[in-house]
């Protein structure tokens, strides 16, 4: 019976910890754009210049 003096107050921590670690990653921004990561994954928007100057005989992938 003596642990449960133990485990409340260990809770009570870890909640507050929870609490503040999800508040700061409201205030930092981590939140703010969750739709762009997961389409920039499917759209090829940084063309680096090398690739764009490739000729369409060099190897590389096929359709």
């Amino acid at each position: 019976m003596s642990i449960i003096y133990v485990l409340i107050p260990l809770a009570i921590l870890l909640v507050a910890v929870a609490v503040m670690v999800f508040f700061w990653a409201v205030k930092s921004g981590q939140f703010d754009d969750l739709e762009r990561h997961g389409s920039s994954i499917l759209f090829d928007e940084d063309d680096t210049p090398s690739q764009s100057k490739r000729k369409p005989n060099d190897d590389g992938p096929r359709d």
